[in-house]
């Protein structure tokens, strides 16, 4: 009887051990990814994708003329492949990895050619032991790489060469696009700060609090500049928004206007293209902002939740400003103002609550028409289709908003502070004041990095390839011009 129960008692009582054993185990263990915070994470990275392609695609190809709309498609599948391709090759180990003494500005190359990441290295997220797989973070923000440059050329559509753009793509990627990024992005992450913060407050003596003093300063410095100076972006106000409109800005005045802008009809030749292409941009935009919490968590719900609000809010705006001052309520303005919300909230989606959201939404839409209406009849810049007055001027005012929305005593969710609380992940002690300066100060370099930098490589690129179609091509068309082909043929 005694030896048919001993291998039932021997794994009774390893089972016991191990169970025993378990939270040892748990406290030692490296975190592993949550299947739903994967899973989310792919969910949000198609949805990204699909704001660059059809969306973005048809929004802008709707808003084109007819002899101009497959050329718009084409240049943006074109950006799209080319800048995913950079990424893979070097940009997400520029955005995304410590660059030594040029750590402010611009990571370095530990990580090109993703060296390294397997489907078994992980990437943290904004929570303390939460991570998720590094091949799918990089994926995701692949997707922010290759929306920012196709929105650029909506500044100075139908009059580009082709050829000129991709090499434009390639260059402001690599110069502007990178280090933006890494500027505003990259840190070392909530497990580091609170691993070191809790080294400081355990240590046994002097000596060993000074240590540990000096590896918390160092996790602390291991950020980008603006990151280290406080600015908060949850998904893109600056990095995507700002940067791509202000070199749209100054790419529609280097290229110079389109023939016969202000003297010819220049209507869009299909505004139901442009409001599906704006409806998938809306749908897409969840991925963007929610997905932007990197976890299926409360403050991916806020962001979901304040994209909707704050769109609703700036489309409606839009529409009864446009209303009041023209006298007709247009689709054109509608869906324009839904994107100036969705690029107004990007910023402050996962940091303002939703009341402040639709207040947020509400001024971008009527300052938005604004600036694509009066500011640009005032100065006569041929923005094709207001890359800079939608995104530049919606993100910053997004921007700076966010640091006012983020109070809690606004209904913000405020900033984790992992170091005075680590491994809680709970608001710690909110400065507006401090917070708008921090903004401000984003939204400067922001302008001046990517203005500078975007001025410098259209000189550039028109020495080498030259900017602008000649005179008969761009009468004839992009399409047949530049590709051989026609997106209609009636």
């Amino acid at each position: 009887m005694s030896l048919r129960t001993t291998p039932l008692r021997l794994a009774t009582a390893s089972a016991i051990g191990l169970l025993t054993a378990l939270p040892a185990l748990a406290d030692t263990a490296a975190p592993v990814p949550a299947k739903g915070d994967t899973a989310w994470m792919m969910v949000a990275t198609l949805l990204v994708l699909m704001m660059s392609i059809p969306g973005l695609a048809l929004f802008y190809g709707g808003l084109v003329r007819a002899k101009n709309m497959l050329s718009v498609l084409t240049q943006i599948f074109a950006i799209v492949c080319l800048a995913g391709l950079m990424w893979a090759f070097f940009g997400y180990s520029l955005a995304f990895t410590n660059g030594g003494a040029l750590n402010d500005y611009v990571g370095g190359f530990s990580k090109a050619f993703l060296s390294g990441i397997t489907t078994a290295s992980v990437a943290a997220t904004f929570s303390n032991g939460v991570v998720i797989p590094e091949q799918l973070y990089m994926a995701f923000q692949m997707t922010f790489a290759m929306i920012t440059p196709a929105l650029i050329i909506g500044a100075f559509a139908e009059r580009m060469k082709f050829g000129a753009i991709l090499l434009f793509t390639a260059l402001w990627s690599l110069l502007v696009y990178y280090p933006v990024a890494h500027m505003v992005w990259y840190w070392a992450g909530p497990d580091a700060i609170a691993d070191a913060a809790k080294a400081v407050a355990g240590a046994a003596d002097a000596a060993a609090k000074t240590a540990a003093q000096t590896k918390l300063d160092e996790v602390m410095a291991d950020a980008g500049m603006i990151f280290k100076w406080g600015a908060l972006d949850f998904a893109g106000g600056t990095v995507v928004h700002i940067n791509a409109g202000i070199a749209g800005l100054v790419g529609a005045l280097m290229v110079g206007k389109r023939i016969g802008y202000g003297k010819e009809l220049m209507a869009p030749h299909s505004l139901v293209m442009t409001m599906i292409g704006a409806a998938l941009l809306w749908v897409g935009w969840f991925g963007f902002n929610a997905g932007s919490s990197l976890e299926a968590n409360g403050t991916a719900v806020l962001a979901f939740a304040n994209t909707m609000v704050a769109t609703c809010a700036a489309a409606f705006s839009w529409l009864m400003v446009e209303w009041m001052l023209k006298g007709k309520p247009s689709l054109l303005g509608l869906v324009s103002g839904a994107v100036a919300g969705l690029v107004a909230v990007t910023p402050a989606s996962g940091f303002a609550g939703p009341m402040g959201s639709i207040v947020l939404g509400l001024v971008a839409g009527a300052v938005c028409f604004f600036f694509c209406s009066v500011v640009k009849n005032t100065f006569r810049y041929d923005d094709s289709l207001d890359v800079f007055g939608v995104h530049c001027v919606g993100g910053i005012i997004g921007a700076l908003a966010t640091g006012i929305l983020a109070d809690p005593s606004l209904g913000g969710a405020g900033i984790v502070d992992y170091v005075a609380k680590p491994g809680e992940a709970v608001a710690g002690e909110f400065s507006m004041a401090t917070q708008v300066m921090a903004q401000l100060k984003a939204v400067v370099i922001t302008l001046l990095w990517s203005g500078i930098g975007s001025a410098i490589l259209f000189k550039l690129v028109d020495v080498v390839v030259g900017l602008r179609a000649t005179n008969e091509d761009e009468r004839m068309g992009l399409d047949i011009a530049e590709h051989g082909e026609r997106a209609y043929h009636y």
